[in-house]
């Protein structure tokens, strides 16, 4: 009985599916569809401003109470920032960025930087031995989720950084900086190592360089 029961279930719902299956291509299919694309932005917005509020907590406890949302420059002294906690650095936390500074010696266990949509910004100066655990290293080790990404910053003009910063990082990404006229890293006739083994990737609207 109970088997007659299941085959008269399954027949029951081949035939509603045969007889509506346009309905569910036109407007089932594409309602999954559009409820798993908004599911996974608000996933990864939410995920954003979570990095974001990581970053000022962490900034503020290894720089000091002076970090607010709302600065204009950011001077982080040198050997600071070094604690396992700090993985991600997502400055977006900080909308009103003028400028950028970093002594040497920090942020060695970061594995990923993004200055990203920061419209203000406009000075970036990092010294040596920044975000990298291979200070003054001739043979960084390999790390493929170190990542640099500078994208969406409309002013920024200058960009340095010091000998050995960034050498274990895979990926470093400059997009739409169209303002920018100064990039710098290590020095010119010494062993420097920055991004050591990434391809230098710079991108805008009109043109494309690696």
């Amino acid at each position: 009985m109970r088997k007659e029961v299941k085959k008269e279930r399954r027949r029951v719902r081949r035939e509603w599916c045969g007889k509506n299956w346009k309905w569910i291509v036109s407007y089932v299919i594409p309602g999954l569809i559009l409820a798993i694309v908004l599911y996974s932005i608000s996933i990864s917005f939410i995920v954003s401003k979570l990095q974001q509020q990581i970053t000022l907590n962490h900034l503020s406890e290894c720089v000091g109470s002076s970090i607010t949302k709302d600065m204009t420059e950011l001077v982080v002294p040198s050997n600071r920032c070094n604690s396992r906690k700090i993985k991600v650095l997502d400055f977006r936390v900080f909308p009103q960025l003028k400028s950028i500074e970093i002594g040497n010696e920090c942020f060695e266990n970061v594995n990923k930087v993004k200055l990203i949509g920061l419209n203000q910004l406009e000075r970036v100066v990092i010294g040596m031995n920044c975000f990298t655990r291979e200070k003054n290293s001739a043979w960084p080790d390999y790390n493929p989720h170190r990542h640099f990404y500078l994208k969406n910053c409309e002013r920024l003009r200058e960009l340095k950084m010091g000998r050995y910063s960034f050498s274990d990082y895979t990926v470093c990404r400059i997009e739409n900086v169209p303002s920018l006229e100064v990039i710098e890293m290590g020095d010119l006739n010494r062993e420097s190592l920055n991004f050591y083994y990434a391809s230098l990737e710079l991108k805008s609207d009109s043109q494309r360089v690696n």
